[in-house]
């Protein structure tokens, strides 16, 4: 799967506008080797929205990026992360000892910039589902796009979306490739962040609609990263990240 989206890399439609010539991109930091963010910062999202900004501008960058594979302390800022909502295949075999375990694992990538910033589709496709994940620290607005290419299907992930972007969707509806599909929410319709997009690749959905897990337990990093590889093969954004 990864061959065949590395081979139609060319054609994908960037999933948010940036010219490398002239604009920057930050690599962002949210593990505990980042002494800068606290729990005081990142527990309150009012004083998060202001050090993604202050980082943003410090580095002159027009957006903040990464965090696939990222073991993430931001996450003990919700007990949304403390549940397990994966699939009930993922849960086939699951260990006594990690039935408590927190989830911490990010498996997209997060793009972090100003509210209404547009989101486009790299790909064409059709509108998989879409719901408003209404819990504190959740995705708040969210769209799944399928697509196809040759014989192989998979799903494209859009969390912490405007309110407005799914209000007048139909499950079904064709997506065009490079089609506006949405927009950065603001904080009361994003799930409670500083504004920014979860961007994540799912090869099976598992009878899942409207939402998938964007973060899993440390002890599921390998059955959950082999369905949800690397997104910056569409992205090709994480090479100008500094």
């Amino acid at each position: 799967m990864i061959q065949l989206l590395q081979q139609y890399q060319h054609i994908f439609h960037p999933v948010v506008l940036f010219n490398p010539a002239k604009e920057k991109l930050l690599l962002m930091d949210f593990t505990e080797k980042n002494k800068t963010l606290s729990e005081e910062i990142f527990s309150d999202t009012e004083k998060f929205s202001q050090y993604i900004d202050q980082q943003l501008i410090a580095a002159n960058a027009k957006y903040g990026i990464g965090g696939y594979d990222e073991l993430r302390t931001v996450y003990a800022r919700s007990n949304v992360f403390d549940t397990s909502p994966q699939p009930l295949s993922f849960r086939e075999g699951q260990e006594a000892e990690s039935i408590n375990e927190p989830r911490r694992l990010h498996l997209g990538i997060d793009i972090w910039g100003k509210t209404g910033t547009t989101v486009f589709a790299p790909f064409g496709g059709v509108i998989h589902s879409f719901a408003f994940n209404d819990h504190y620290g959740d995705y708040g607005a969210t769209i799944i796009l399928q697509h196809q290419i040759k014989a192989f299907t998979f799903f494209t992930l859009y969390g912490h979306l405007s309110l407005r972007d799914i209000q007048h969707l139909k499950e079904g509806k064709f997506v065009s490739m490079g089609e506006e599909i949405g927009h950065f929410g603001e904080v009361k319709e994003n799930g409670n962040w500083p504004p920014h997009l979860h961007f994540q690749i799912i090869i099976d959905m598992q009878n899942c609609k409207g939402d998938y897990p964007g973060v899993c337990k440390l002890s599921e990093r390998e059955k959950y990263l082999i369905n949800c590889p690397d997104p910056d093969i569409i992205l090709q954004l994480m090479k100008f990240a500094k």
